[in-house]
């Protein structure tokens, strides 16, 4: 059985998901793994022929941030090194625009703010 951690982060991945497929986001993978680390949600943005890396973060309140603010320097390297993995692996994708998008999802989950930021960092 999943932990209560994992099952409320996946709770938080599906808001997200949802939210931005509404916004004409197409999901291309979920929970992308590798020694490198994780990318939570891989989504092709029709509109731009862009693919978006996007990382979810949750926190109930904000007393000591944002969910967002939470991806750091060191995060963000793991995600670069991350989708710079998996276009080696999908070469179909190695043409398209690539950007990092993260959605923070704070507050109690079944009414919570979605907050999310195109392009939060650069690779």
């Amino acid at each position: 059985m999943f932990s209560f951690k994992r099952q409320t982060g996946n709770q938080a991945e599906n808001l997200a998901l949802a939210h931005l497929q509404e916004n004409g986001l197409q999901l291309i993978e979920q929970n992308y793994l590798t020694k490198c680390g994780e990318i939570d949600i891989i989504m092709l943005d029709k509109s731009e022929q862009t693919l978006v890396f996007v990382e979810v973060r949750y926190r109930q309140n904000n007393q000591f941030g944002s969910a967002t603010d939470t991806v750091d320097q060191h995060k963000q390297n793991k995600l670069i090194r991350t989708a710079q993995h998996y276009l080696q692996q999908y070469s179909k994708y190695q043409e398209f625009i690539c950007r990092f998008d993260v959605v923070g999802v704070e507050s109690d989950l079944k009414y919570p703010t979605i907050n999310w930021i195109k392009n939060a960092f650069e690779a």
